[in-house]
């Protein structure tokens, strides 16, 4: 019998030809460019949070590639509409609770079987939950609160209660004093969002209402000519003619009212999310606020007669979505697991300064912003949450009203009492 020799380096090629034939494509099984479209390009702890998370799963997936683009919301908004429609777009995508009109059109996939729910709170999954199925990973949660500073308050000659929080009439005094004194009151502003003019309005009639009515009010089983909803409008009509809000309130945008706030040209509150943090806590010279400057928290007014004086908001914010067109919904899966373990969530708080949706043990908070956070914890002792706020809760007309008569023709200063709640009425009451 004869015996062949193969050469030494045919040989090799034969066997790696062989190993290719039988194990498909083994060596490139995961190579793979998973893309990922977020907002919040200014909040420089937020992107390196994330990096952090997409350099985790590289490390754990050698051939997985992460490229994330980072966006301001308007823009994402717009390549997120051009995008979804044609089967396109990233394959992880940044989402809130209230863009529900991805899930209504198909474009987001069910997460249920795909992430690891152990690691996320329950109560922030149910967001998220639609007809039976879970569209998001929240990541962010926040409560609304007041910021103020400390040393105008002082100045003012005014000492916040024991509880944090004025009444009615002492809340109108201090936007009257404060006027008088030259200083703006409330640095808000709505040139760029839908919501943030309503933050006083809408935490009032919260306090008002107590958590079933004011569910009822924005899915429209309540009317917005309830007297104790009117109550209301009429208290704020009077922040409003006092002078509340800065002359260019409907044109200011949500990042210049922070840098209003606390650098120029200074004002006594600013009414925000906690995710305040974003963009007060980076450097100054990115329009950050001063190291020294003498920020408090305080709760929104009670309301006379209130039926929950100790409720608040407390909301999903950022949260993280598959698209339904991806072709790597298992890695992506896998990313939005990267993000959510408890370490990620520790490391949220340590380094955001924000509440989270991640299950995250932290009993004493450290780093040059540690006296924030105790205190941000502080005003949550007592606190009776309703979940969601009414961009969570609204949908068509309501939602789009509730943005230009309460987000901004109201507190701007443009309609009456009576034209308010009327317009409200038309678009939300189902009676």
């Amino acid at each position: 019998m004869k015996i062949r020799l193969i050469p030494h380096c045919l040989a090799a090629t034969l066997m790696a030809t062989a190993l290719a034939t039988s194990v498909p494509n083994l060596a490139k099984a995961e190579d793979v460019t998973l893309t990922v479209w977020t907002h919040e390009a200014d909040e420089d702890a937020k992107v390196a949070f994330r990096e952090l998370a997409a350099r985790n799963l590289e490390k754990a997936h050698p051939g997985v590639t992460v490229k994330i683009t980072w966006y301001e919301k308007n823009p994402l908004l717009a390549a997120l509409k051009t995008a979804l429609p044609a089967g396109q777009g990233p394959d992880v995508l940044y989402v809130e609770p209230d863009w529900t009109e991805y899930v209504d059109a198909g474009y987001l996939e069910p997460l249920d079987d795909l992430v690891n729910w152990n690691n996320i709170e329950p109560w922030a999954r149910q967001v998220w939950v639609h007809n039976g199925k879970t569209y998001g990973v929240p990541q962010e949660a926040y409560t609304n609160e007041i910021y103020y500073n400390k040393d105008l308050l002082k100045k003012l000659g005014v000492e916040l209660p024991a509880n944090a929080q004025f009444t009615q009439e002492q809340f109108l005094d201090l936007v009257k004093k404060a006027k008088a004194a030259g200083i703006t009151p409330i640095a808000q502003g709505v040139g760029d969002r839908p919501f943030p003019g309503a933050y006083i309005l809408g935490e009032a009639l919260l306090r008002k209402l107590g958590k079933e009515d004011y569910r009822k009010l924005w899915t429209g089983q309540l009317s917005f000519e309830d007297p104790r909803v009117v109550d209301v409008f009429k208290w704020v009509k009077e922040l409003v003619d006092a002078g509340a809000y800065p002359k260019n309130f409907m044109t200011l945008k949500l990042g210049e009212s922070h840098y209003y706030f606390y650098t120029k040209p200074g004002a006594l509150m600013l009414p925000m999310g906690s995710w305040y943090t974003g963009r007060a806590f980076v450097p100054v010279e990115k329009g950050g606020q001063p190291p020294d400057f003498p920020l408090g928290i305080m709760q929104f007014p009670a309301m006379d007669g209130g039926a929950c004086n100790q409720c608040k908001t407390s909301a999903i914010g950022a949260s993280f979505a598959i698209n339904a067109a991806s072709k790597h919904k298992k890695i992506a899966a896998e990313f939005l697991d990267a993000m959510s373990t408890p370490e990620m969530g520790k490391r949220w708080i340590e380094t955001i300064y924000l509440q989270t949706g991640i299950k995250a043990d932290v009993k004493q908070f450290s780093g040059p912003h540690a006296a924030y956070f105790t205190e941000l914890m502080e005003r949550q002792k007592g606190a009776d949450y309703f979940i969601g706020g009414p961009r969570d809760l609204t949908q068509g007309q309501c939602k789009d009203s509730f943005a230009q008569v309460m987000n901004s023709a109201f507190p701007g200063g443009l309609l009456s009492v009576d034209e308010a709640v009327k317009m409200m009425n038309t678009a939300c009451y189902k009676g």
